[in-house]
């Protein structure tokens, strides 16, 4: 019986790859360029920042539009009670049309038409929303630029993220494979009574924890699936299968390292920047409080008198105006100059976040470079590392079949080539995320570089 169950088990374990990997994929094939394109026109942040850009727009327009004639119009009509005729009305009104003069008392009914025009020649308000335009507009570009940095930084992360964990599958399958034959070969030389039964029990025993690990990394790359997802702006329901080419990755793993750090590269110095240029312009707009506002002015109206509201509009008094209005606020309670002391201290402000940005700028980069230098020595010497284990679990594997290794050497070996081929891939994109890190601290991660 034992026997009979020790075949099923090798029978089982032979089979098992073919059953859960041979299923035909129809999953839509994509590559990092591929996903980067389609989180630039669909992750969520990237759309909101596109929003406010238009929105910003909208505000912009609102404060220019100042600069533009103003033009209204009204219209009355009213009805005096006996006795409380206007004084204006006490000396009669001549007709226009029929040269009658009405008499005061009698003109109980008034009406009138009227269009009123303003330009404004000078006025804080406006000449603020002058001044800030084109640097506002720069701004919630920039803000665009920086939300689209950060995605194509996730996403590249996220991407590298799951093919290590597709890669560690593909060694496992390979894993599986090699004890699967290790397997059957221990298991035959037991049945010859060449090699103790220890050694397909602890053949056994590998190939189990190989099997088990294949499902939990097979698990861990639904789940890293699911936020590559979730930050490309794909539905949940949409499958993905990745596509990628080892070879060229590893060409795309090298970056200059003797590049020099330059602040004005950076999306969020040049954001400090412009909010500095605006707090500026902030600090202007109050001393331009003091200055007077001067409109020029225009109004033409047409007037109805009568005592009877029958003949309200047959005949029409017209009137018209031009001219400048001047308005100068002389005291507010210290309130222009209390909102100029608050401009200067937040502008001051903006001078310090500059200040700490460079600090934080140079510390990024420092960081993210001795990461990538790191990592790329790593990278080097574990890529020797996996010719060097292939040869020695070949040497130990033929060794073993000729019986001069015991089946523990060939254990290790394995073990070995195992450990050093997912080393190598959990360096290489350690590596290539790395270089994201670098790429990004010298402001040179850009969607128009990818």
């Amino acid at each position: 019986m034992k026997k009979i169950y020790l075949l099923l088990l090798i029978n089982l374990t032979l089979c098992l790859p073919r059953v859960v990997f041979g299923q035909a994929s129809t999953d839509t094939v994509v590559t990092l360029k591929q996903c980067i394109e389609f989180a630039l026109r669909n992750q969520p942040a990237v759309r909101q920042a596109a929003i406010d850009e238009q929105i910003n727009e909208k505000d912009v327009k609102i404060g220019l539009a100042g600069w533009l004639p103003q033009l209204s119009s009204s219209g009355e009509y009213e009805h005096y009670f006996k006795g409380s005729v206007p004084v204006a009305f006490s000396t009669g009104t001549t007709s226009t049309t029929t040269g009658q003069t009405v008499a005061a008392p009698n003109l109980d009914e008034y009406s009138s038409l009227g269009l009123q025009a303003s330009q404004v020649i000078y006025n804080s308000d406006v000449l603020l929303a002058a001044k800030t335009a084109n640097y506002s507009r720069l701004y919630y570009k920039q803000n665009t630029l920086s939300s689209q940095i950060n995605v194509l930084s996730d996403v590249s992360k996220a991407f590298f993220d799951v093919l290590l964990s597709q890669k560690q599958l593909d060694i496992l399958n390979e894993d599986i494979v090699r004890l699967q034959r290790s397997l059957k070969d221990s298991y035959s030389k037991y049945q010859a009574g060449t090699a103790d039964k220890t050694d397909y029990k602890q053949a056994t025993i590998a190939l189990n924890n190989s099997i088990a690990s294949r499902k939990q990394t097979t698990e861990s790359i639904k789940a890293k699936l699911a936020y590559l997802k979730q930050i490309m702006g794909v539905k949940a329901g949409t499958t993905l299968t990745l596509a990628y080419d080892s070879a060229h990755y590893e060409s795309e793993a090298y970056i200059d390292t003797n590049q020099q750090l330059d602040y004005n590269k950076r999306i969020e110095y040049q954001q400090l920047q412009t909010t500095k240029t605006l707090q500026n312009i902030n600090v202007s707009y109050y001393k331009w409080q003091f200055l007077p506002s001067v409109s020029a002015i225009g109004a033409y109206s047409l007037n109805y008198i009568s005592s009877k509201f029958s003949s309200l509009y047959n005949n029409d008094y017209p009137s018209g105006y031009y001219g400048l209005t001047l308005s100068f606020p002389i005291f507010q309670g210290t309130k222009r100059l209390q909102n100029l002391s608050k401009a200067r201290l937040q502008s001051s402000r903006a001078d310090i976040d500059i200040e700490n940005s460079q600090n934080t700028i140079n510390t990024e980069y420092v960081q993210a470079l001795a990461s990538y230098k790191s990592n790329y020595t790593n990278w080097e010497i574990l890529k020797q590392n996996v010719d060097l284990a292939k040869d020695v679990y070949k040497v130990v594997s033929l060794q073993y079949r000729e019986g001069i290794k015991t089946y523990l050497d060939v254990i290790v070996a394995q073990s070995d080539l195992r450990t050093a081929e997912l080393n190598y891939y959990n360096a290489l994109f350690q590596l290539l995320s790395s270089k994201i890190d670098l790429e990004k601290a010298l402001g040179t991660l850009t969607p128009q570089s990818n």
